[in-house]
C-alpha cells in the first residue's frame, strides 16, 4: 500500500509537471539591456537585465551575465569571491578584450563552476520569482577570450549546470551566442544570437532550434546584414536590429526596427 501511494504520488507528479514556456515564434522582439522603458504596443518578447523588473503581459527574458562579471560589479567581487575571477600567471585579472570592465570567471574546477552555479542558481530564482519566463546567461563563449587559460570543456559542463538550475525554477533557458556548441545538446530551449547573421552562423542555430531563435544585428555594421536576415527568417525567427549599445528611446543613438 506504501509502494503504490508512492508511486501514485510520482505519477502525479510527473502529470502536472509544465514544460518552461517558450517565446512566441518570431514574436516582435525588444532588447532593453541599456535600460528599461515601456516597450511598444506591438512587441510581445522583452529582455531586461536581471536588475530590471519583467515586463507584464509580455514574454519577458532576464539577462543574466553568468561566465563575466557585469560592468560595475568588480569591486563586489573582489570582496565576496576574488577566487572565481580569472587571472593570468602573474595573477593579472583576465578582462574580455572587446569589454575591458568585464573579467572573465574562472570555470576550471568543479567547485569553481559549483560556487558560480550556485550564485547563478540566486539569479535564475529571483528572475523567476519576479515573473521571467526565461534567463540568457551571457558569454557562454567566454572561453575563446582567455587566452587559452579556458577551455570549451569548461563552458560545456558550466552550461549543463546552468540549464539544470533554469529548469529547477521553471524557466525556459537561451543559449546565447557560441553556436560552435549548438549541435551539443546542452539543455538549452532556443537561441539568442547576436550578429550572426553578418558571421554567417544563422544556420548553426536554425540547425538546432528550428524557428526557436532570436536575433540581434547591430547599426555599426551596417543594414544589409538585417536587410538578409529578413529575407531570409522574416517570421520564422524574431530579427531585431538594434543599436550598439541598445539605449533608450530617449537617445539620439536609439535604432530598434523588427521585421
Amino acid at each position: 500500500m506504501i509502494l503504490g501511494s508512492l508511486v501514485a504520488s510520482v505519477v502525479a507528479t510527473i502529470a502536472v509537471a509544465a514544460p518552461v514556456a517558450l517565446p512566441p515564434t518570431g514574436g516582435v522582439a525588444d532588447y532593453q539591456l541599456g535600460g528599461a522603458y515601456p516597450p511598444a504596443t506591438d512587441v510581445q518578447i522583452v529582455t531586461r537585465d536581471r536588475s530590471e523588473p519583467a515586463v507584464p503581459g509580455r514574454y519577458s527574458i532576464c539577462y543574466v551575465n553568468s561566465f563575466q562579471t557585469q560592468p560595475g560589479t568588480l569591486g563586489w567581487w573582489r570582496k565576496n569571491h576574488p577566487s572565481l575571477l580569472l587571472r593570468d600567471a602573474d595573477g593579472h585579472l583576465v578582462r574580455d578584450p572587446g569589454w575591458p570592465d568585464e573579467v572573465l570567471l574562472d570555470l576550471r574546477t568543479s567547485r569553481k563552476r559549483a560556487e558560480l552555479g550556485a550564485l547563478n542558481r540566486a539569479w535564475f530564482a529571483t528572475c523567476a520569482r519576479e515573473g521571467f519566463q526565461a534567463v540568457e546567461p551571457d558569454n557562454l563563449d567566454s572561453w575563446t577570450r582567455s587566452g587559452g587559460r579556458l577551455k570549451k570543456s569548461h563552458a560545456v559542463s558550466f552550461a549543463q549546470r546552468l540549464t539544470r538550475e533554469a529548469h529547477r525554477y521553471g524557466v525556459a533557458i537561451a543559449q546565447k551566442n557560441a553556436p560552435q556548441l549548438s549541435r551539443l545538446g546542452l539543455g538549452f530551449d532556443f537561441a539568442v544570437a547576436e550578429e550572426c547573421e553578418v558571421y554567417r552562423e544563422c544556420g548553426a542555430y536554425t540547425r538546432a532550434y528550428g524557428t526557436r531563435l532570436i536575433e540581434i544585428e547591430y547599426t555599426d555594421n551596417g543594414r544589409s546584414a538585417f536587410r538578409r536576415a529578413c529575407a531570409a527568417r522574416a517570421g520564422r525567427a524574431s530579427i531585431l536590429l538594434r543599436d550598439r549599445d541598445v539605449v533608450r528611446p530617449s537617445s539620439k543613438q536609439y535604432v530598434s526596427r523588427f521585421c
